[in-house]
C-alpha cells in the first residue's frame, strides 16, 4: 500500500510540473519579462492569478518559465554527472590496479567538498550562468555516483557470467559495456531519481545567492532572492516558488523511494 501511494503521489507531483514546464515552453499567460510598472506588486486578481512582482511582471508565467529552467538545468546536471560518474566508476572498478587507485584518489578529493561548496567555488571562477550551474553541479555530484558504480562493479566482476563472458573470448571492454554496466542500471535509476531532486534544491540555491541563473530569466531561486524585501508587504511573490519547490522535491523523494522498493524487493 505504501509503495503504491508513494508510486501515484510522487509520479502525479513530477508530472504535473512537467506539464507546466512543457507548457511554459509553447504558451504563457504573459510575456514573463514584460515590464508593467502600473501593475506593480498587484496581489492575486482574475487578471494575475498569482499576482505580480516589483516590475509588474506576471508571477504565474515567471513560475511557469522558472520549472522548464529548473527542470531543464536538474535533468542536464543528472546526465552529465552519470556520464562522469560511471565511466570514472566502470573502470576504477573493473581494471583495479593503478587505474583504480589514481582515479578514486580523484574522486576522493572531489568527495572531501560539500557538492554546493564546489558548485559554489567552480561558479566563481566560470561565472553565473545556465550552463555553467550545469556543469559545476554536474561535476560536484559526479564522485558519489562514481563511488555507486564502483561499488556495483566489484561485486559484479568476480561472478560467473563474467568469467564466462571472458572464456568465450570477449574483450574487456566489450564485458564491461555488455554484461557489467547493465547489470548497475537498478541502483542507478535510485540514486538518478534521489539527485534529481539534489539539484533542483542545489540549482535553487545558487539561484538564490546570485550564483545561478542570471536575471532577468527566471529561475524559481532567483525569484525567491527578489522576493525578500517584498516578505511582508507582498507574500506571494516568495510563497508562489517555495511551494513549487517543496512540492517538486516532495515528488521525487516520493518516487525514489518507490523505485528502490520496485527494484530491490529485499528493502
Amino acid at each position: 500500500m505504501r509503495l503504491r501511494a508513494n508510486l501515484v503521489i510522487g509520479g502525479t507531483l513530477l508530472t504535473a510540473v512537467t506539464a507546466i514546464a512543457v507548457t511554459a515552453a509553447f504558451w504563457t499567460p504573459y510575456a514573463p519579462r514584460a515590464v508593467n510598472l502600473r501593475r506593480r506588486l498587484n496581489p492575486p486578481s482574475d487578471l494575475h492569478w498569482l499576482g505580480t512582482d516589483e516590475f509588474g511582471r506576471d508571477v504565474l508565467s515567471r513560475l511557469m518559465v522558472g520549472a522548464e529552467t529548473s527542470l531543464t538545468v536538474a535533468a542536464v546536471t543528472v546526465l552529465v554527472a552519470m556520464a562522469i560518474g560511471v565511466a570514472i566508476g566502470l573502470l576504477a572498478g573493473f581494471f583495479r590496479g593503478w587505474t583504480d587507485r589514481a582515479l578514486m584518489a580523484l574522486n576522493d578529493a572531489l568527495l572531501a567538498f560539500p557538492g554546493i561548496l564546489l558548485a559554489l567555488g567552480l561558479l566563481t571562477v566560470i561565472g553565473p550562468s545556465k550552463w555553467g550551474i550545469v556543469l559545476a553541479l554536474g561535476l560536484a555530484y559526479a564522485p558519489a555516483v562514481a563511488r555507486v558504480v564502483r561499488g556495483s562493479v566489484l561485486s559484479l566482476r568476480e561472478r560467473e557470467f563474467i568469467e564466462a563472458s571472458r572464456a568465450l573470448g570477449n574483450s574487456e571492454l566489450y564485458t564491461l559495456w555488455r554484461h557489467v554496466l547493465p547489470n548497475c542500471v537498478s541502483p542507478l535509476t535510485v540514486l538518478a531519481t534521489s539527485m534529481f531532486g539534489w539539484v533542483i534544491l542545489s540549482e535553487s540555491a545558487l539561484s538564490f545567492l546570485g550564483l545561478g541563473v542570471p536575471p532577468p530569466a527566471p529561475s524559481w531561486g532567483n525569484m525567491l532572492s527578489t522576493a525578500r524585501p517584498f516578505l511582508e508587504s507582498a507574500t506571494w511573490l516568495s510563497i508562489a516558488p517555495g511551494v513549487m519547490i517543496a512540492l517538486c522535491l516532495l515528488g521525487t523523494n516520493l518516487l525514489g523511494d518507490a523505485l528502490r522498493d520496485l527494484l530491490d524487493p529485499r528493502t
